[in-house]
């Protein structure tokens, strides 16, 4: 008997060395080799096709049922008026860890260190993944897609070398939607970035955003983001806002100038949140960020990245911070994710519920679309999911759900019901004293006349149950 395993071992191994003795391309795992300089020349996604459009009857999970990129829409195509982008430090860089809890996640590509060649790899996986989803953007911060180094010029050189990787990888058809700087991570900005109480932070923070400023015009990217984080408080006792406000504003002053100097054409944009990590965020929401921005005369020079997540933080839906961009000329691009409402905190989910992908839409199409910006999913797996194919269905199903948000906002749109019902709500402003109102002629002393005149007003009812069952008609 014991021949006879000793025999079928030999044989077992006999046959893994004849069948792996001369591969013909490395597998993206951990044990793959390609002659001395274990570069990866396979497939990262092996059992993942080309992601196509099969329509909403399909059952295949790596498919796209609503979103069809060529399809014309409201005269613009889907693809251009999502412009999706895929967020590298989410998709290639999430371990699914929490503060309760361990990574859950390490993809068969990684290595366990943080190299040099580990960046490049990754950077690697990123463009198969795109090309496989049929996206042509991506985002990124500096210190995702390269390590620190010892110091800041070795840390320049290492994000020198994987931004060269990613320009030859990138080709002509794919580019960042936007770069940005990791400014809250690093023990340095534990007491924020632009708004330190340390002189040298604030120097080594506006170093960090002058080069990835740089690397993000090399690469061709569209925008260039700014969020902090850490720019906020604690507590105000120990705080003087005034002056990190003023510090704050400064330092965005010096980078819309830098960007000038460099000729980067791409659009500045901040990211609101309440709060997370900080107690306050300085930019809680939309419209405490614009007052920020007129306070000190920098509304010509930014434009808002709003994240769903973030407003909903904030104590509002996703659509009213949209809309407050949007009326003010100052939307810019949107970070795709969702909350969940029995959690908190910045849960990062992709967006699955369409009746709010269809209100963030009308935002969309309302504003002409986003271009220069567009859709960054900043959305992670769920920590229990942890295989590969996941990445990609978590992808497909947030495409989906805003393909689908699109195509119900352009029903409701063509249809014209729920335009009408707001029109004749405001028709009472469509005459001649309306008019008057509007063009800021119309003096006390005026509608104090009228008012008499007129005696006690009527008040129409607001018909929101009909605009509520109009919009669900459309979903």
């Amino acid at each position: 008997m014991v021949g006879r395993i000793l025999l079928l071992v030999l044989f077992m191994n006999a046959a893994f060395l004849i069948v792996n003795a001369v591969p013909e391309t490395c597998p993206a795992d951990l044990g793959g080799k390609c002659g001395e300089d274990s570069e990866w020349e396979g497939e990262f996604f092996p059992g993942v096709p080309k992601i196509k459009y099969e329509g909403p009857s399909s059952k295949n999970p790596l498919s796209y049922k609503w979103y069809n990129a060529e399809e014309v829409i409201l005269g613009k195509k889907m693809k251009d008026w999502l412009r999706f982008s895929v967020a590298f430090w989410h998709t290639f860089r999430g371990t699914g860890a929490d503060p309760f809890g361990a990574p859950t996640k390490s993809w068969p590509w990684e290595d366990g260190t943080n190299s040099i060649a580990m960046a490049k790899r990754r950077m690697r996986a990123n463009f198969e993944f795109l090309n496989k989803l049929g996206v042509d953007r991506w985002c990124f911060h500096d210190r995702d897609i390269a390590p620190d180094g010892k110091t800041l010029k070795e840390t320049n050189s290492n994000l020198d070398e994987v931004v060269a990787l990613a320009k030859e990888l990138q080709g002509d058809k794919i580019r960042p939607l936007w770069g940005t700087a990791q400014l809250f991570m690093h023990p340095r900005y534990m007491h924020g970035a632009a708004t330190s109480s340390e002189l040298g932070v604030y120097a080594y923070a506006a170093a960090q955003v002058k080069k990835a400023m740089e690397v993000t015009h090399y690469l061709g990217g569209e925008n260039y983001v700014f969020w902090g984080g850490r720019e906020g408080y604690q507590t105000l006792l120990n705080t003087d806002m005034e002056r990190e406000l003023d510090h704050m504003a400064k330092f965005l002053e010096a980078a819309a100038a830098y960007k000038k100097k460099i000729g980067f054409n791409g659009t500045l944009l901040i990211e609101p949140k309440p709060q997370e990590p900080t107690k306050h965020q300085y930019d809680w929401d939309a419209a405490t960020t614009l007052n920020f921005l007129h306070k000190y005369g920098l509304l010509g020079e930014f434009k808002l990245n709003i994240e769903c997540n973030h407003a909903t933080l904030s104590g509002h839906s996703c659509h009213h911070d949209l809309e407050t961009a949007r009326i003010n000329g100052m939307l810019g691009n949107i970070d795709a994710n969702t909350g969940d409402p029995q959690v908190g905190w910045d849960t990062d989910q992709f967006l699955t519920d369409v009746g709010e992908a269809t209100m963030i839409m009308l935002s969309v199409i309302r504003n002409g679309g986003l271009a220069p910006g567009g859709f960054n999913f900043d959305a992670k797996l769920r920590r229990e999911s942890t295989d590969v194919e996941d990445l990609f269905i978590a992808h497909i199903s947030g495409m989906d759900t805003l393909a689908r948000g699109l195509r119900n906002a352009a029903k409701l749109i063509e249809d014209g019901s729920l335009a009408e019902l707001v029109r004749k709500r405001y028709s009472s402003f469509d005459t001649e004293l309306g008019a008057q109102i509007e063009a800021g002629k119309a003096d006390f002393e005026m509608l104090e006349k009228k008012a008499m005149e007129w005696g006690e007003p009527k008040v129409a009812s607001a018909k929101q149950e009909l605009a509520e069952m109009i919009f669900q008609s459309a979903l």
